[in-house]
C-alpha cells in the first residue's frame, strides 16, 4: 500500500518511513511544502494529515487533491510515532 503523509515534524522523517517500512508500505513524507506537492504526490492509496503540524494552505491543497483522485483521508492531530502506528493498526 503506498501513503503519503502530510505534515510531522522534518527531525522524525526518517522515523515515519521505518515504521511504514514496518508495516509493509511505501511512504512519501511531505513536512513543508517545497513547491507544488500534487506533482509528486502520485497515485497513493491513502493519505494521513497531521493536523498539529501543518499550515492551513497546506491542508487544503492536500485535501482538493484527495478528493480529486478519490483518495481516502485519515486526520491524526498528533504527529508522534504512537498515533501513526495507531493509524496502521486501525487499517488492519
Amino acid at each position: 500500500m503506498s501513503i503519503v503523509i502530510i505534515g510531522g515534524h522534518e527531525r522524525m522523517t526518517a522515523q515515519y518511513n521505518s515504521i511504514c517500512k514496518e508495516y509493509g508500505h511505501n511512504a512519501k513524507i511531505f513536512t513543508k511544502e517545497n513547491g507544488k506537492i500534487s506533482k509528486k504526490f502520485g497515485n497513493p492509496d491513502l493519505m494521513i494529515l497531521f493536523t498539529n503540524t501543518v499550515s492551513h494552505k497546506m491542508v487544503y491543497s492536500a485535501l482538493q487533491i484527495s478528493k480529486k483522485n478519490n483518495i481516502p483521508v485519515e486526520r491524526v492531530h498528533s504527529s508522534s510515532v504512537c498515533s501513526l502506528k495507531n493509524v496502521f493498526e486501525a487499517l488492519k
